[in-house]
């Protein structure tokens, strides 16, 4: 499984939000760039990285930021956060990102994701943030009437590289992932799921990796690599694609 650390920013800072709460971000560090690497030497294979001001705009705020970060690391960045047209997309793999991830957009023009499949085949994933079962969109912001599970089945027949699945409701509390939420949504399609939120232990991320045979591949990890609660090189070597070994989920509360 891949352990992906995130960096959300914001003002240039790269923060964490609890539950999506734009008025609850915690800033951690005002250097992303120096982030990024540090979660690179330890490991990581994938960077996600989430424009919270371009979310909340519906355009791309902190493009130099990231692009900082995609010329210090030699891992893939994918990036979230406003991008709702096509000159967004290509914007961002101008400056090196390698996988654009689109949210809002998927829900009021679905249409663009069909789009930019075609122009940009594997490079583009859909970022699917539910709250109670439904689709919120713009950052978070807002509600809609979509089931995150229908929305699921509809962008897995466009060519979409992956599903990322975030329950807002365990973003950034540490209370570990929706698995039955996970379950039931990777049962219902053939691409890739990765899970986002709530994930705060080693033990959760053993949990995760029970889910591999239904196509839950990857997991987005935030606060807790943050606060130290998961070492991310230890993480990467028990759970990531070079693990020596299977490991087993358990309850949930201690790893054998």
């Amino acid at each position: 499984m891949e352990v992906i650390p995130a960096i959300d920013l914001l003002g240039g800072q790269c923060v964490r939000l609890y539950q999506g709460d734009y008025q609850q971000a915690q800033v951690f560090n005002d250097d992303p760039v120096q982030v990024a690497r540090t979660w690179a030497e330890q490991g990581a294979t994938r960077l996600h990285v989430v424009d919270l001001d371009g979310a909340k705009q519906g355009e791309s705020v902190n493009l130099g930021a990231i692009a900082k970060i995609a010329a210090a690391i030699d891992i893939p960045v994918q990036v979230g956060g406003g991008l709702r047209t096509v000159a967004s997309v290509t914007q961002l793999f101008d400056v090196g990102v390698e996988r654009a991830i689109i949210g809002t957009a998927a829900v009021e023009n679905p249409d663009l994701v069909t789009e930019l499949c075609a122009k940009y085949p594997g490079r583009i994933a859909v970022g699917i943030d539910a709250r109670n079962g439904k689709v919120a969109t713009k950052g978070w912001l807002e509600t809609s009437a979509v089931l995150a599970t229908d929305l699921a089945k509809q962008m897995a027949t466009q060519g979409v590289a992956a599903i990322i699945y975030t329950d807002i409701h365990r973003d950034g509390t540490m209370a570990g992932p929706n698995l039955e939420a996970l379950r039931e949504l990777a049962a219902t399609m053939e691409i890739p799921v990765i899970a986002s939120g709530g994930v705060s232990s080693l033990a959760d991320l053993v949990n995760l990796v029970a889910l591999e045979g239904i196509g839950v591949t990857g997991a987005i990890v935030g606060r807790a690599i943050y606060t130290g609660d998961i070492n991310l090189a230890e993480a990467v070597k028990a759970v990531g694609p070079q693990r020596l070994q299977d490991v087993f989920p358990d309850d949930g509360t201690a790893i054998a």
